[in-house]
């Protein structure tokens, strides 16, 4: 197995330049440094490129990856300079990255129920949110106008993994607008000041769920062309809203809920 201990190495740098998106797109790879999140990039058809390995900082049922053929063993020290995490876990895996799946995409695939993410700006939030919408059997999740990319470590390690399934779309507005209005979905904006309960709609027929920013909400040209604004009940007596991903996941969960009980 290759070592490394010198910080001047070159996939030493290398990976120090993934820690940005600018690096990023341009070595067309990334990083994923939890033993879970690596396996999960493997399942969804990610190629790897190298693993850096740490024998002294390794989790239990790590060896599997240390005898991997691209591992590279490392120092403690160099490890901890290039982690994302503050207590890496003994593994961090280069991978190389998979074109956005786009319009044509979605447009080859069986699409019933949908959750959009207007022009999201918190990565942990979009983590969150794809790892909802895997639980709760969402068929499409789309990223619209979207500055970050799927690949921002925020937005793995807060996925779970859910980052890497092959039903994540990336589009602009306008595509959005007219893809799910031409397909005869239901266009529902997730608005606190909604007319509708959320709880009295029908969830059953074709469905995309709009969520907008997470400090202003929807913009007002997405309230207007969706067919509906609902609202998430509220009955306490101070909290008038809630977080992104947690209204969100409300959401997907009631979707789930009455496809279920049909």
């Amino acid at each position: 197995m290759e070592r490394i201990t010198s910080l001047r190495n070159s996939k030493v740098k290398l990976v120090h330049r993934l820690r940005n998106k600018r690096g990023r797109q341009s070595e067309s790879r990334f990083v994923v440094e939890y033993q879970r999140d690596i396996q999960r990039a493997l399942m969804g058809g990610y190629e790897l490129d190298f693993l850096m390995v740490c024998p002294a900082l390794l989790d239990a049922g790590a060896p599997d990856f240390a005898s991997a053929q691209d591992a590279i063993e490392v120092t403690p020290q160099i490890l901890k300079r290039l982690s994302y995490r503050e207590n890496p876990s003994g593994l961090l895996a280069v991978m190389k990255t998979k074109p956005a799946k786009v319009l044509r995409d979605l447009e080859r695939s069986i699409v019933d129920s949908a959750v959009l993410l207007v022009d999201p700006r918190v990565p942990g939030n979009i983590g969150a949110l794809l790892r909802t919408g895997d639980a709760a059997g969402i068929d499409a999740m789309v990223l619209v106008d979207c500055a970050l990319d799927i690949y921002n470590p925020n937005i793995i390690r807060n996925s779970a993994g859910a980052c890497f399934r092959d039903n994540i779309y990336q589009l602009g507005s306008a595509e959005a607008i007219s893809y799910f209005k031409d397909r005869g979905f239901q266009l529902i904006a997730a608005d606190g000041r909604g007319e509708s309960d959320l709880y009295d709609l029908d969830l059953r027929q074709k469905t995309a769920i709009a969520l907008g920013r997470e400090d202003a909400g929807l913009d007002p040209r997405w309230l207007e062309i969706c067919d509906r604004r609902a609202r998430i009940p509220m009955a306490g007596l101070l909290s008038d809203s809630l977080n992104l991903s947690v209204s969100g996941a409300i959401f997907m969960y009631e979707i789930l809920r009455q496809r279920q009980t049909e």
